[in-house]
């Protein structure tokens, strides 16, 4: 079993009279993971009860309030017991028929959970706004795949092995670029078992978040958007052409792009600007949530080696770390780009400073940076500027700017809100 970073957290938060809401992709292990708080409790001796929404006879507790009050009672009694409720997505109204159980006060512990429908994350938030915490597992990150692959050896000495073991850490790192971090395919020994599994993932969210969920009337239309897209990692998307391409309009295209990210499939990046006639400042860039699940879509899930388009997946792939590293202090990630090509691939927001970053998939030399960085580091004076890449370390100063180059794995070292601000190499 994979072990979550998330799993302490939601430990955590038993002890709160909040419902627990845990949304995520499809099959990024939810059910996983409540099962085994729930095998937790009960070998603390603590009363439990699971019900999965995906299955008729247990959506019969769910034809009311009552009706599940009712089973609640039969089961515990007078004891405080914890309810687990997995595919909460499946009951309409879920947001109301929760609050409605919450706010009579009962002493039973509510933990529920459900795929990245826009059933779940924004009718369930705006029913039960102050009654709930919203926990995100996403698919298995970096940190986490190595741990896992390592058999949790280096657990307390992580640091130590990202600076010996590199033969093997870059062994790793084109795996994960490759097939991403879905549990079932990093558990999966053969390459085409993968294939075959990430194939099962992809039409289940399209047929039951798409076409069930959401009722969308060209599914089609929309897996074909996602192929497309796969294809366009970190360059700004051009509605005309993808709607032309797709035969359907650019507000139907803006919906289902609206969709895709809601569901955990892209992430939109927005432009960072100031100036607005000579700077980028509507048009977003995609990035994807998991980059197996990209692969797939191009049909190149595996193939990969190091040819030109792996540098869009590591792009993609540190996009992914600082959006998960940076996500605790509520900063942001954008780019930037000008209308004369002008572009940096990322910029940190911390709303009172700012911290460009390039991102570089090969071993650097010497201290170089392209005319882009140089120009954006002329215009706005951030205290640092970064540039990701796969091993070199230096620095240099443009102006009273510090250019700070340092590998990728130093990020999964440091306490990004330290390393901001104090980074020594």
């Amino acid at each position: 079993m994979i072990k979550r970073n998330l799993t302490n957290d939601l430990r955590s938060h038993l002890k709160e009279n909040e419902i627990t809401v845990i949304i995520g992709p499809r099959q990024v292990g939810k059910t996983t993971l409540m099962q085994l708080i729930r095998d937790e409790l009960v070998r603390a001796g603590q009363p439990t009860l699971f019900f999965n929404l995906d299955f008729e006879s247990e959506a019969y507790y769910f034809q009311s309030q009552q009706h599940l009050i009712h089973k609640i009672h039969l089961e515990f009694g007078p004891r405080k017991g914890y309810i687990f409720i997995d595919e909460i997505q499946r009951k309409e109204n879920a947001g109301l028929f929760l609050k409605g159980i919450y706010d009579r006060n009962l002493p039973h512990k509510f933990i529920v959970s459900g795929s990245g429908s826009l059933e779940l994350k924004e009718k369930i938030q705006e029913s039960l706004s102050g009654r709930k915490r919203l926990f995100k597992l996403a698919p298995v990150s970096f940190e986490e795949f190595i741990h896992y692959k390592t058999n949790y050896k280096y657990e307390e000495k992580l640091a130590d092995f990202l600076e010996i073991e590199n033969q093997t850490l870059s062994f790793l790192l084109n795996e994960y670029l490759n097939f991403g971090g879905y549990p079932r395919i990093i558990t999966a020994e053969r390459g085409e078992d993968k294939r075959n599994l990430i194939e099962e993932i992809f039409h289940s969210y399209v047929e039951k978040d798409l076409v069930y969920l959401l009722k969308i009337d060209r599914p089609e239309a929309f897996v074909k958007l996602v192929r497309l897209l796969s294809g366009q990692i970190g360059r700004l998307i051009n509605y005309s052409k993808l709607s032309a391409s797709l035969g359907i309009s650019v507000h139907t295209l803006k919906k289902y792009l609206w969709f895709a990210g809601k569901t955990f499939i892209i992430n939109l990046v927005t432009p960072f600007f100031k100036n607005n006639r000579k700077e980028i400042t509507k048009t977003p860039v995609v990035y994807f949530v998991d980059l197996g699940l990209r692969n797939y879509a191009i049909g190149q899930m595996g193939r990969y080696e190091e040819n030109e388009d792996m540098g869009f997946l590591f792009q993609n792939f540190i996009y992914n770390l600082l959006k998960e590293k940076i996500k605790p202090f509520g900063w942001h990630l954008h780019f930037w780009r000008t209308t004369d090509k002008a572009e940096v691939d990322l910029i940190i927001d911390q709303y009172k400073t700012i911290i460009p970053v390039e991102i570089k998939f090969t071993h650097l030399k010497r201290e170089t940076i392209k005319r882009s960085l140089r120009s954006f580091i002329e215009k706005y004076h951030p205290h640092q500027a970064w540039v990701i890449n796969l091993g070199f370390e230096a620095e240099m100063a443009v102006g009273n700017t510090k250019v700070i180059f340092f590998p990728y794995f130093r990020l999964l070292q440091r306490n990004l809100r330290d390393a901001l601000f104090d980074y020594q190499v």
